[in-house]
């Protein structure tokens, strides 16, 4: 049998599927590796393989843990959404591997329930990591170029609903490969009902802090690495790191990066 792209990404460690259950809802998780457990989550319109692309090496020595947030991939939900629900949902998967504290992550959409997990479950929590952080608190705006993405994406997941999953594909067709290739065949599996859902719920702007003061309540190593685009200004990470107790900035184009990331979670085992 000819491997995909995406079964590439696992084929090497050992990976376990996870399904779990969190109020009603049947979810998705994927788990690699053993030792520290961490959780790091995809952005929006991506599932975890999207998770892995950025953070697989990790499963080398940590327990990786990537799920599909409720709305994405497997995780089909078409019902409301809210940064609490999908924190909530982060919760009941630890309950479900009885993992008491994590690392938690995410990238983009990811940190953002990344963050709000860390405000609402902080005893579960060794450390944070925020990737491509967008959302700098209630009290002051997305950037142009987010809301933008944010409701053309909301477009774009409409008319898969009425059309069809391959009116989505505009929406890939400009990144660069290697990354264009796993995003469109992670498209093809995608529920319109919860691509609808999910693209619905970003579009609204809501926040998942309301202001970044908040953040200093947060007092677990936090590692940022600020966004290298329009949509994920790297402004946002530098007010994080003016809040939050312990900051530690990493350059999302250091070619140390992925080395960083594992000392990083290493040191809270």
């Amino acid at each position: 049998m000819t491997e995909t792209k995406t079964e590439d990404l696992t084929r090497t460690i050992q990976s376990q599927e996870i399904w779990f259950e969190s109020e009603g809802t049947r979810l998705f998780a994927l788990e690699l590796g053993h030792g520290t457990p961490v959780v790091f989550v995809h952005g929006g319109l991506a599932d975890h393989r999207a998770a892995l692309f950025r953070v697989k090496a990790l499963s080398s020595t940590l327990r990786l843990v990537c799920p599909d947030l409720r709305g994405s991939g497997r995780s089909v939900h078409a019902g409301p959404l809210s940064w609490d629900r999908l924190a909530d949902d982060l919760a009941a998967l630890l309950d479900h591997l009885a993992i008491e504290r994590a690392v938690v992550g995410g990238t983009s959409m990811g940190s953002a329930v990344a963050l709000r997990f860390a405000l609402r479950h902080p005893q579960r929590l060794r450390g944070l990591i925020l990737m491509s952080p967008l959302y700098p608190g209630a009290d002051r705006p997305l950037a142009d170029a987010a809301t933008s993405a944010m409701r053309v994406m909301s477009e774009a997941g409409q008319r898969a609903l009425e059309h069809g999953l391959e009116s989505l594909s505009p929406l890939f067709e400009n990144l660069p490969q290697p990354v264009r290739d796993v995003a469109l065949e992670m498209m093809r599996g995608f529920d319109p009902a919860s691509v609808a859902a999910t693209t619905r719920f970003l579009a609204r702007g809501e926040q998942p802090l309301g202001s970044a003061r908040e953040l200093a309540s947060i007092d677990v190593p936090t590692l940022l690495i600020p966004g290298i685009d329009p949509q994920h200004p790297a402004e946002v990470a530098s007010l994080y790191a003016r809040h939050l107790r312990q900051p530690l900035l990493v350059l999302a184009t250091d070619p140390e990066l992925s080395q960083k990331l594992a000392e990083f979670c290493t040191r809270l085992a």
